[in-house]
């Protein structure tokens, strides 16, 4: 007993610095001042159509590959969201993040009910306590709730379910479907501000950007979204 509690605990210890090495890597590459500069945005976005219309299996298959690294590494969501829409478009975008977010996810998942699940249960248990009984009951339907009001980031929320112990396939299928309406809203929101920066030879004013109708329409759906998911979380969470 005590020789595999060692070995989990090497295993782990080898997962997070692996992940720490790779988290480290990507960062080191840029700065803050790069990725918030409009020319290196217009650039790259220049580079990565001529890559898409030239290939775009390849590229499909890569952004896949790295939004299961990105979510495995405990990433924030809204970049690579951002980021598949202003490349892809709203719809192959959506297709290529969800299923990419849902592998990573999933095996994310995986590996903290297996090494962690003790340090989770005892850190938020007490927190989601009310919950454990709704899990229990109807396992994959709150799951599924529970993707689709989100409010916790999504590394956080890619693990708490090891505290009711849910089925892979359960978890997998909720993330896949739960998620859909929040990322096809963001990658629209992102497809819309690529076509503002295409007619765009300067960088675009704020009021520019937002009263843009591929921006504006988007955002209503998502502040609609928004307000739907309070209700739904006020009763997901209710007592």
């Amino acid at each position: 007993m005590e020789k595999a509690k060692k070995i989990k605990l090497f295993i782990g210890l080898f997962y997070l610095l692996l992940i720490s090495i790779f988290l480290y890597f990507f960062f080191s590459k840029f700065t803050l001042q790069e990725l918030t500069s409009y020319d290196f945005i217009k650039n790259n976005r220049d580079f990565f159509f001529e890559l898409k219309n030239s290939n775009l299996i390849m590229l499909s298959v890569l952004f896949v590959i790295f939004c299961v690294v990105w979510t495995l590494a405990g990433g924030f969501g809204a970049p690579i969201i951002l980021f598949g829409g202003f490349v892809f478009g709203n719809w192959l975008g959506t297709a290529l993040l969800i299923f990419g977010m849902s592998i990573g996810g999933t095996l994310l998942y995986i590996i903290a009910n297996y090494f962690f699940k003790d340090l989770i249960r005892e850190k938020f248990l007490n927190r989601f306590k009310n919950l454990e009984i709704k899990f229990k009951k109807s396992e994959f339907i709150y799951l599924l709730v529970f993707r689709f009001v989100g409010g916790i980031p999504f590394a956080i929320a890619n693990v708490l379910p090891c505290i009711f112990n849910v089925k892979i396939s359960n978890f997998f299928w909720a993330t896949f479907l739960g998620m859909i309406p929040q990322i096809f809203l963001a990658t629209s929101v992102a497809m819309g501000l690529e076509k503002v920066i295409q007619q765009s030879m300067e960088a675009p004013k704020i009021l520019d950007i937002i009263f843009s109708p591929n921006i504006y329409i988007p955002l209503i759906a998502f502040g609609v979204l928004i307000i739907i998911t309070i209700f739904v979380r006020e009763l997901f969470y209710k007592k």
